[in-house]
């Protein structure tokens, strides 16, 4: 009996170390293709809330501290700056708004050297299906465009702003006018209009 279970133990620690192995191979095989791949979402993102650019936008960047949140620790945002021909035309950041009816709404933004959003995506949220995450449709999120601090009034049509809000969710939307808003007002604090 005790050699049969040897042999087990044995068998059973082989398997363990191969399996060991082989998930170590394919984690080193596949590291950078994963690492590159996040990499290229990331650019996606901040070249679609830009204007067109010709730098590598994930390599030209700043982080600044913007305050400590509850526990104080340091807020960190990190801009990224989009050039044309060595002269920046936009930088973008992400943002999150911990107001979304379910949860963090995770935003990335681009401003134009005159202060004014050139672009908006959702880069995670947890909202409702059909109803609050509706904020990642298109025509919805391009109606911040070319919006700055003092054109627009920054809420919701419901609360007498200019943003459109959905039926059954004006929470989510609400969150996401708000979070634009401090965005630029981030930006404004951070470079004022027209420096980049």
């Amino acid at each position: 009996m005790p050699t049969n279970l040897t042999k087990l133990v044995i068998v059973l620690g082989v398997v363990c170390t191969t399996a060991a192995l082989a998930l170590a191979s394919v984690y080193d095989l596949t590291k950078e293709r994963i690492a590159e791949q996040i990499r290229l979402k990331k650019v996606r993102l901040l070249s679609a809330v830009l204007p067109p650019i010709d730098n590598e936008i994930d390599g030209d960047f700043k982080e600044s501290v913007i305050g400590k949140d509850k526990k104080g620790n340091d807020i960190k945002v990190k801009y990224f700056f989009g050039r044309m021909n060595g002269q920046v035309v936009g930088t973008a950041f992400s943002w999150v708004t911990p107001e979304g009816f379910s949860g963090d709404i995770e935003i990335m933004m681009g401003v134009s050297q005159n202060g004014e959003v050139t672009g908006v995506e959702i880069v995670r949220q947890k909202e409702t299906p059909g109803l609050g995450d509706k904020i990642l449709k298109k025509e919805w999120r391009d109606l911040f465009r070319g919006k700055g601090l003092t054109n627009v009034k920054w809420a919701v049509k419901k609360d007498g702003g200019e943003f459109d809000q959905f039926a059954g969710a004006t929470i989510t939307p609400r969150a996401v006018v708000k979070a634009v808003k401090q965005g630029l007002e981030i930006y404004q604090k951070e470079f004022g209009h027209g420096k980049g």
